[in-house]
């Protein structure tokens, strides 16, 4: 996440616009008893977030620079790096450093025998009745055999109202941004988003 172009946790800032338009939102006379605030100050409020929900891009909050893998790096260097960044899965480009699809914790557990929704403890279930490592024979394999394809990913334009929608109809947990070539230039995980509406609580 890019602190320097967002501050974390920050209060909304609430407009003399936003004020008068939800003053104007409101039915009737106006008379500022305790209660009428309240209510302009909620409407206000959401008017507000929303203002930040569509003020608020993706070139704000992405992380930079991006751990990804190549096409052709084999799965045990792909292990290693997720685990070692302490990440869950990461973009995967071709040579020239285009995006073509996302390698993650699940991608490696469908590999496993995993079945949707298994818990890691069911892999380990799995390869103990078993007798072996299930992950044994992705040995010899590379990102490009087991990873999700086509990647969802955005350009940098992308609101983080958007992002936030895209991240839950997808299911997925990280939006790779991207510019029109195709060229990493950023990611958006779900804790970057965290981070981004902690400012609009």
């Amino acid at each position: 996440m890019n602190s320097s172009n967002l501050r974390e946790c920050a209060p909304v800032e609430i407009s003399d616009n936003d004020v008068m338009a939800a003053m104007k939102s409101m039915q009737g006379y106006i008379d500022i008893t305790p209660a009428d605030f309240r209510e302009v100050y909620r409407l206000a409020y959401a008017l507000a977030k929303e203002r930040m929900m569509t003020a608020f891009k993706a070139a704000d909050i992405m992380s930079t620079p991006v751990h990804a893998v190549r096409i052709d790096t084999d799965l045990v260097t792909t292990a290693t790096l997720l685990a070692e960044k302490g990440i869950s899965g990461a973009p995967v480009t071709d040579t020239t450093g285009r995006i073509v699809g996302v390698i993650s914790e699940k991608d490696f557990f469908r590999q496993m025998g995993a079945s949707q929704g298994d818990s890691f403890m069911a892999v380990v279930a799995h390869c103990l009745k078993n007798k072996g490592c299930a992950a044994t024979p992705m040995k010899n394999r590379a990102a490009g055999d087991i990873m999700t394809a086509p990647a969802v990913s955005a350009d940098a334009n992308i609101t983080i109202g958007a992002i936030s929608t895209m991240l839950m109809e997808k299911n997925i947990n990280r939006l790779p941004i991207v510019e029109k070539d195709g060229h990493l230039v950023g990611i958006v995980t779900r804790s970057d988003l965290v981070n981004a509406f902690c400012m609009l609580g």
